[in-house]
């Protein structure tokens, strides 16, 4: 059913749902990419020495 719109609004029913479900197709390209990102071996050397440095640093 179509409602008038209020005071010359436009009727945007449904738009949220549809930048809900842009935002949550965005979030999972960039979980992706981080895991490729991480997975890397360089990285993962450089996260392993900024813990090891962290956990033998002087009390």
């Amino acid at each position: 059913m179509h409602r008038e719109p209020l005071s010359g609004r436009i009727d945007e029913e449904g738009a949220v749902t549809a930048e809900y479900a842009i935002a949550t197709i965005a979030a999972v390209g960039f979980a992706a990419l981080l895991v490729v990102v991480l997975r890397s071996d360089e990285v993962r050397g450089l996260l392993l020495g900024l813990i090891t440095r962290a956990l033998a640093a002087p009390s």
